[in-house]
């Protein structure tokens, strides 16, 4: 039966909810080719069309802010994570999400004192030496009372609202399960991802839902950036800190939208847009660990020009690889060079095949070489990045979700630099930090390290080669060895084949000069050179320009575009 495919008899009422908004604001269609309709009527629940004629007028990006706005927490926050999906949606639908918020009516404090008590161990009025019942803030899961600890310091105590968890686990029970139907039974949906995108989103508002995260990725930034003087992190008291609610510093600053109180207040605006490019920028490119809304709102400027971050519940996460993937795209644009941007989008965007993929390749390249000769000062990064995921959303094909969420704090961050500085230039301030990141990648202790570590990956791997083996003898014995050969790239596979054989015989051969020259080292007799054994001296030296040579080899496949242009 459909309802049991939708979800449990406890999730009926939310989901009549959910189909009845959606009806309202022009999606009836939808709603009945995903089956909806008529399983909830045979559940005995009516649904409700008055007005939804009129609603059908509006434009279907503004139909689909208001439902969303309508159907609760769980929905804004997906549109906005929406709201940085340049990739899959045109600006008009993402100037739509943009608008989303989640400023919603207050809790009394009445409300919260049994959940706080709990929490607090104790009255609010008790555990604080004050502690205002009126908030500064109320958003859709949080909202930020102003306290006083006892020793006078001045907080703010952020509280999860009562009952909410349940809400949105309802919700993204609900979603997950739409999201596989709609990619079944509305076909058109496929290039966007809707599990894809319901995973990330469900991921991410988990972690959003747990305030003591909050605190430790504030923890963790703040020890990244310790070495920028200017900049400055929220204190956490975490003996008042839990999953609903956490007690941080108070930020007195000057809000980052308030540029008015910049001038009054005799702050360098230049100076300031150029140390919040150099903070986010260092998060990004060197940390991987970025703030990954860095919006005016999340920003406070503080006496002598310095800067202060706050709201840590969404943060991005960049691999190791994905940041040096990063750095060529970005040396690659800023330095006008296509070819490097041209490879890195085309990994990233991993969907695209023949035709498309020959079409992709030139319009990249073509967009990227149109700024050959342009001085750096008049490149607008942000928007660079913008219009290229405008071109793999032309081609339907989209981001991962990491690398979505860094380009929207690109874009957001050199927007907060224009603000504060008509002639801020993202690109400008990211090249001696892109230079700097570089430099210090080949020196020779960095080297050594990536050298090290690609020889114990050798070492295991080998150590590892009879164990799996034996399980594809074993699965080719049971008959359930499968093979996927795709034939266009046959010639590709068969040549990765043959560098690893070989990479192989010559890892076992250095494995073989170096066991027979220490077991001629313990023979007596024969020619010497330097007092030892010249045999195994000779060997030994074999096995050390062996083992350099496939070191190259291998570092060299790990950077397959040095290796194409060398």
């Amino acid at each position: 039966m459909l309802i049991e495919t939708l979800g449990a008899a406890r999730d009926l009422g939310r989901l009549k909810e959910i189909a009845a908004v959606l009806i309202r604001h022009g999606f009836g269609d939808a709603v009945r080719r995903l089956g909806l309709a008529d399983a909830l009527e045979r559940a005995g629940h009516a649904l409700n069309h008055e007005h939804a004629a009129d609603l059908a007028r509006l434009e279907p990006p503004v139909q689909v802010r208001l439902a969303m706005q309508e159907l609760g927490p769980a929905f804004v926050k997906l549109g906005q994570i929406l709201a940085g999906r340049a990739d899959l949606f045109g600006p008009e639908w993402i100037a739509e999400f943009a608008q989303l918020h989640s400023r919603v009516p207050a809790v009394p404090l009445e409300a919260l004192r049994a959940q706080l008590r709990e929490d607090l161990g104790g009255e609010p009025e008790s555990v604080f030496a004050r502690f205002d019942p009126e908030p500064l803030a109320a958003a859709s899961i949080a909202q930020v009372h102003r306290a006083a600890l006892h020793d006078g310091t001045e907080v703010v105590v952020k509280v999860r609202r009562p009952g909410i968890r349940t809400v949105i686990e309802a919700d993204l029970r609900l979603l997950e399960r739409l999201a596989a139907l709609s990619e079944t039974e509305l076909p058109q949906l496929q290039p966007y991802r809707p599990r894809e995108l319901v995973r990330e989103f469900g991921r991410s508002l988990q972690r959003e839902l747990n305030l003591a995260t909050e605190c430790r990725n504030a923890e963790r930034i703040a020890a990244n950036l310790a070495a920028l003087p200017f900049v400055h992190i929220p204190a956490v008291v975490w003996a008042h800190t839990g999953e609903r609610v956490n007690v941080q510093e108070y930020i007195g600053g000057v809000p980052g939208e308030d540029l008015a109180r910049v001038e009054r207040e005799g702050l360098d605006r230049t100076l300031l847009a150029r140390r919040g490019a150099q903070a986010v920028l260092k998060m990004i490119v060197e940390d991987g660990f970025f703030h990954a809304d860095p919006h005016p709102g999340n920003v406070f400027y503080l006496p002598g020009n310095r800067l202060a971050f706050i709201d840590f519940g969404m943060v991005g996460r960049l691999s190791a690889r994905r940041r040096e993937e990063l750095l060529q795209l970005l040396l690659g644009l800023v330095q006008r060079e296509p070819q490097p941007v041209a490879d890195v989008l085309l990994d990233w965007a991993g969907d695209a095949h023949g035709a498309q993929l020959a079409q992709l390749e030139s319009e990249i390249e073509a967009f990227v070489d149109q700024y050959h000769g342009t001085p750096l000062a008049e490149l607008e990064l942000g928007q660079m990045l913008a219009d290229v995921t405008t071109i793999l959303r032309e081609h339907r094909l989209a981001l991962p979700p990491d690398l979505a969420l860094l380009i929207k704090a690109f874009i957001s961050l050199e927007g907060m630099g224009r603000g504060l500085d008509p002639s801020f230039h993202m690109a400008g301030e990211a090249m001696p930090i892109l230079r700097q990141v570089v430099r210090a990648r080949y020196r020779p202790r960095e080297l050594g390290r990536r050298a090290w570590a690609g020889l114990r990956r050798m070492i295991a791997g080998a150590g590892a080669l009879p164990q799996d083996l034996g399980r594809v003898l074993r699965r080719l014995r049971h008959g359930h060895l499968r093979l996927d050969i795709e034939l266009a790239h046959l010639r590709r596979v068969g040549d990765q084949i043959d560098r690893a054989a070989n990479r192989l015989a010559l890892a076992l051969v250095i494995a073989a000069l170096i066991v027979g020259s220490s077991i001629v080292m313990t023979v007596s007799g024969g020619p010497t050179l330097f007092g030892l054994p010249a045999f195994g001296l000779l060997g030994f030296g074999g096995a050390v320009i062996g083992g350099l040579w496939l070191l190259r080899a291998i570092w060299r496949s790990g950077h397959p575009h040095d290796e194409g242009r060398g």
